[in-house]
């Protein structure tokens, strides 16, 4: 009988942040030393904690942000395809937050007001940049463009809602938030 050590498999888990304000991951970090406990179980592929820029085979995949250019739908598209679990986080991923109350107006109207008439614009143009990403027409929740497997709301959801979030997670099982951490402040 052949005897087999149980080798300790940490989950991976990849973040970016797309249309947003980067507050999601700050909220993610204020799990303070509790990150710790976590850095036991899983181990971080694409993130700003790593540095990695193309999202590899995971288990877990956290969005931050609407997607409001070509490179978000390509990021999106690639953590879709890479991550077995797909979350949704925070207002801008859920609905567009913040980023879609340009959905409002016209977009050409929305560049030349920033690059033309904008206060204390020196040399009015609207920049056409190659290695620009393209803008799309407005800015979409993230459920647009891939199916989502779970969304975790608020504006930034707190570090107890995320840790809510990925503890069952780790084990193999279904999420529950409590409704107390279900806030927008």
């Amino acid at each position: 009988m052949t005897t087999e050590h149980t080798i300790n498999h940490k989950l991976k888990i990849a973040t970016t942040s797309l249309a947003g304000c980067f507050g999601c991951h700050m909220s993610f970090l204020d799990m303070d030393e509790r990150l710790a406990g976590l850095l036991e179980q899983v181990e971080f592929d694409r993130s700003p904690f790593t540095d990695i820029k193309h999202c590899g085979p995971c288990d877990i995949g956290l969005i931050e942000g609407g997607v409001c250019n070509a490179e978000n739908v390509h990021v999106l598209r690639e953590f879709r395809a890479n991550c077995k679990i797909l979350v949704a986080v925070g207002a801008c991923a859920i609905n567009g937050g913040v980023p879609a109350m340009r959905n409002y107006f016209d977009l050409r109207d929305c560049l030349e007001e920033v690059y033309v008439r904008g206060t204390n614009v020196t040399h009015p143009r609207i920049p056409d940049d190659p290695e620009l990403p393209l803008l799309l027409d407005k800015v979409y929740p993230v459920s647009e463009i891939v199916p989502i497997d779970y969304f975790l709301p608020g504006c930034p959801p707190s570090a107890e809602a995320f840790l809510q979030l990925l503890q069952p997670l780790l084990t193999g099982g279904k999420p529950v938030i409590a409704k107390s951490q279900l806030h927008y402040d």
